[in-house]
Parts: structure tokens; C-alpha cells; sequence
């Protein structure tokens, strides 16, 4: 499993219709142990998030929420083996675009490499109705 991705997910991604703001859902499931043997697979992701975090802020940006994924309510339980989630917001789909384009996230990026065994990352935008309630 691919935790970068491939040319045709960016290009749909940078193509896409997305206007305004973009939310990251993103399904961690970590390395027991990093691959550069400093630390957990989780210890190797923090230290993409100390860096990441900074790039996300100075875009515009915000992580929403970070936590646990604790129990599968819905679906297949073994499918859905993930450690953490995180929510991070970004102002436009180019804000995510420049920032990854950057020398200094290719870097930081070595850290989610050495510490992910597994992700899912789905870029989200709000509806354009108002549910009826």
C-alpha cells in the first residue's frame, strides 16, 4: 500500500472542482517501529507532524482535530485498522498544492515515510446545500 500519491491521484486532485476551503480526513495506521530504527512508527510520524504543522499554519491552515481511532461503529472492523485520524483544514485546494510542492515538506516527508504503514487521506469540501432539518 502506497502512503504517497501516484501521478494520477495529484493530477485528478490539482484538476479537480474544489473551491474554498478543503478538509483532510487522513487514517493513519503506524509502523510498530520506524524504519530508520529511531523510535515507534507513531514517534517517526510525530516528527512529521512538528514540521508539517508549522506548513500547514503558515498557509492558512489548521489541524481541526487529532485523536484515536478507538472503535469501528460501521463496517468492516479489519479494513478499518487505523491508529489515528486527523482533520486538517486548508483555505484552498492550492494552499494543500503549494505546500507540498515544497523542498521543506519533500524533507519533513521523509519522517511520514520512515513511520506509516498505512493511510487514507480524502479531501473534503463543504456542501453546497442546507440540509432540511
Amino acid at each position: 500500500m502506497s502512503i504517497t500519491p501516484n501521478s494520477d491521484q495529484f493530477m485528478d486532485y490539482v484538476n479537480s472542482d474544489l473551491e474554498g476551503e478543503v478538509v483532510m480526513v487522513n487514517l493513519l495506521k503506524f509502523k510498530e517501529s520506524a524504519e530508520s530504527g529511531d523510535g515507534s512508527g507513531s514517534d517517526a510520524y510525530e516528527r512529521y507532524g512538528d514540521a508539517v504543522i508549522k506548513m500547514v499554519e503558515s498557509q492558512g491552515g489548521t489541524l481541526l482535530w487529532l485523536g484515536q481511532a478507538r472503535h469501528v461503529f460501521i463496517g468492516d472492523a479489519d479494513a478499518n485498522d487505523w491508529d489515528s485520524v486527523a482533520l486538517v483544514s486548508y483555505p484552498s485546494r492550492q494552499a494543500f498544492i503549494d505546500m507540498v510542492s515544497t523542498n521543506e515538506y519533500r524533507e519533513a516527508h521523509t519522517h511520514r515515510e520512515d513511520g506509516l504503514e498505512n493511510t487514507v487521506v480524502i479531501a473534503c469540501a463543504p456542501l453546497s446545500f442546507t440540509p432540511q432539518g
